[in-house]
């Protein structure tokens, strides 16, 4: 891809020109590797460095304050090891420069790397023109003019609104609003029990606030599957002050320099609470609104996502789109393979996204990670799956670090092919644990494939073999008693 007139990087006369509009983990991915494929690129972005919502204001400044929680955590459980400590002194100012110096080394580096990438680094927001042209809003003030053969839309997503729950109100804040730290609320309403309201509740927790989570449907972190949200909930309860589960907000309003909340739902004692502050986070948005779309043939979802091909280009030929503005899942990983695969489309490669798994991780703690199928998922789509289901309290790696009672491993294997179709994790750093399972995914292997790998011992990683095990029941250290019958059974025993 390529710059507009006049804006070469040393690319030759002939190199089709790009441009990638939005900088983030789709983005500059994308950039990077059509540089990489001989393309003449620009990058525009409204951010001084490349990085996007994943680095300034989203993943990554969320897990350092996570990173920050759990060693308050681990503070107070060390008490069981016989280690005291007094309760830690909380510097604001300083937490929040930390969460800025880590921020600034990746953001500042991603800006040296573009520059050795040869990319045209554009600060200022983009709308096409038509399907060859884009115009750019400087930050720096004026408009310029980008003509291209080619252009990637990864402008990704921001969190999605409820116009009933005072928006723009200093006291009701979104996911980047929470990740300022701006104050430790003395008590919290998180609205939505899904991995964002759950990571930042469990972060406001650690720091002193009781938080209380609302969530509407009958569990939290829906579509994960129950057998790995209940270590966690469990947990969570002992934390927050409150989860009301299948329960609504109705209403707030700023009262005496708080809020007072209305809530709907079973078994409310009192549905009328006062908060300090409240964090809505009920899902996000895709970013489609004025990039001129409308200039160019590029349709959109009744949800506002670009619709893609598995190439993902759009309606428009010249057009591609990825990341959180192409649809689900919106993940940061899933949107750099995305970017990846746009670069060399474009360059002529055959190339399509068709991944067998993509892995999501909950940073909370304990971590909840699933890969390829859940189990639900199989059910529903009446695919025949055994279930192996390896319990962290048979692992000596999970005793020694306290966290055996917590933790589970489970396979989805094929009855008939016995191959691994899923894997969900709950535990110690099972966020960690899940690519060993995204690749035996990937790879097609069978179940004997993770058996037959030795693995290190002792390690947490040894869960998966273990599960593996359970095919045959033969894990040297657990023994699944209904897996047991069920073999039996099968075998006329």
């Amino acid at each position: 891809m390529a710059t507009g007139a006049g804006a070469g990087n040393g690319g030759s006369a002939a190199a089709p020109r790009g441009v990638v509009i939005g900088a983030g983990p789709g983005g500059y991915p994308a950039a990077f590797h059509a540089a990489h494929l001989g393309m003449d690129v620009t990058l525009v972005d409204p951010e001084p460095n490349p990085g996007g919502v994943c680095l300034y204001r989203g993943c990554i400044p969320s897990k350092a304050l996570l990173h920050v929680a759990g060693l308050l955590r681990e503070t107070e459980a060390a008490a069981d090891w016989g280690l005291r400590f007094e309760r830690p002194e909380i510097d604001l100012d300083a937490v929040r420069e930390w969460k800025g110096t880590v921020v600034g080394k990746m953001t500042g580096g991603l800006g040296i790397l573009t520059r050795q990438r040869r990319v045209r680094y554009v600060q200022g927001r983009a709308r096409l023109a038509g399907p060859r042209m884009a115009v750019v809003e400087l930050s720096e003030g004026g408009d310029q003019t980008l003509d291209f053969d080619y252009a990637v839309l990864a402008t990704g997503s921001r969190p999605a609104v409820i116009p009933s729950l005072l928006p723009g109100s200093p006291l009701v804040m979104d996911s980047t609003d929470a990740l300022e730290i701006a104050a430790v609320p003395p008590t919290l309403l998180v609205v939505g029990g899904g991995y964002i309201g759950l990571e930042l509740g469990s972060v406001y927790s650690a720091l002193g606030s009781r938080v209380t989570v609302v969530e509407m449907t009958r569990g939290l972190l829906p579509g994960a599957d129950r057998d790995l949200v209940e270590p966690l909930q469990r947990r969570l309860e002992g934390e927050f002050e409150e989860i009301l589960l299948e329960t609504r907000v109705e209403s707030m309003r700023e009262q005496d320099g708080g809020i007072e909340v209305t809530l709907a739902g079973a078994n409310l004692e009192s549905p009328v609470r006062r908060f300090d502050r409240a964090l809505v986070s009920v899902g996000r948005r895709p970013n489609s609104e004025g990039l001129g779309l409308e200039s160019t043939g590029v349709r959109l979802t009744e949800g506002g996502f670009v619709e893609v091909d598995e190439q993902r280009r759009t309606a428009e030929p010249t057009i591609f789109a990825v990341g959180d503005l192409a649809g689900e899942p919106m993940l940061a990983h899933k949107a750099t393979h995305e970017g990846r695969v746009a670069a060399e489309a474009i360059a002529g490669r055959p190339v399509a996204f068709d991944p067998s798994a993509i892995p999501a991780v909950v940073f909370t703690d304990p971590e909840i990670a699933w890969t390829g199928l859940t189990e639900s998922q199989a059910r529903e789509s009446g695919i025949d799956v055994d279930v192996l289901r390896f319990p962290w309290a048979a692992s000596g790696r999970a005793t020694t670090l306290g966290r055996a009672n917590e933790g589970l491993t489970k396979l989805l294997v094929d009855a008939r092919s016995q191959r691994v179709l899923g894997v969900g994790m709950v535990g110690a750093d099972a966020g960690e644990l899940v690519a060993e399972a995204t690749l035996a995914i990937e790879m097609g292997a069978r179940v004997e494939d993770l058996r037959g790998t030795i693995h290190a011992h002792p390690t947490l990683s040894e869960t998966l073999m273990e599960a593996a095990d359970l095919f045959t029941n033969a894990s040297p250290h657990f023994v699944d008693r209904r897996r047991e019958r069920a073999l039996r059974a099968r075998s006329g025993g």
